[in-house]
């Protein structure tokens, strides 16, 4: 029994002598921060912390120039709306979008699609259209029925957009219809090559 009092009363002394250590190290760290040589600490540690952030945000970029064979891509995009297969091969899409990729290595102008997913039908396809619209495309093409036919809707209503529709049946100024078949890609192709030329770029 004693050597349990023992070991409990050597706890506690412990015990208080850690909590009594805590507040004492606290004021004099406070204490240390006041006057000239606080304000001293204070913009050193300041100074550290900035540099600190300087450093993880710029140091991993690469110095010097950008590499000269990095393709600079011009202020210019041709989006393509396709059914939910999208440009995978053997899909409706996938000469379109590689007429576009072979215009983009010609001219430098940023190429993207937008599948549309879940029911393909007019109404579902709509949302995904006017998304391309929000996002101000200057060229979009269409493949797949439900993606042309609300393409061809909206095509008044944005008359300062190229629009590049396949087997599309609706012809306007702004609108160049391209059959389907093997001479798809070269089409697609020389469509948007001219849509950049009609862009002045």
């Amino acid at each position: 029994m004693k050597t349990r009092r023992t070991w409990r009363n050597s706890a506690k002394k412990s015990d208080s002598a850690a909590t009594s250590l805590l507040p004492r190290l606290l004021s004099a760290a406070a204490g240390s921060l006041r006057g000239r040589t606080g304000w001293t600490v204070a913009s050193v540690a300041v100074l550290v912390l900035g540099l600190l952030g300087v450093w993880l945000f710029v140091g991993g970029k690469q110095d010097g120039p950008p590499d000269a064979r990095a393709r600079q891509y011009k202020d210019f995009d041709a989006c393509l709306l396709t059914g939910e297969k999208g440009i995978v091969t053997g899909a409706p899409a996938a000469p379109v979008w590689e007429g576009m990729q072979e215009a983009s290595g010609d001219t430098r102008v940023r190429v993207t699609f937008v599948p549309v997913m879940g029911e393909q039908s007019e109404g579902n396809a709509r949302p995904f259209f006017n998304g391309l619209m929000q996002r101000q495309c200057d060229v979009v093409l269409a493949s797949g029925a439900p993606q042309v036919k609300v393409t061809e809707e909206g095509v008044q209503k944005y008359p300062k957009v190229r629009f590049v529709v396949v087997d599309g049946s609706k012809s306007a100024g702004n609108v160049t219809l391209v059959p389907s078949g093997p001479g798809l890609k070269s089409a697609v192709a020389d469509a948007v090559r001219q849509a950049v030329r009609s862009a002045g770029l």
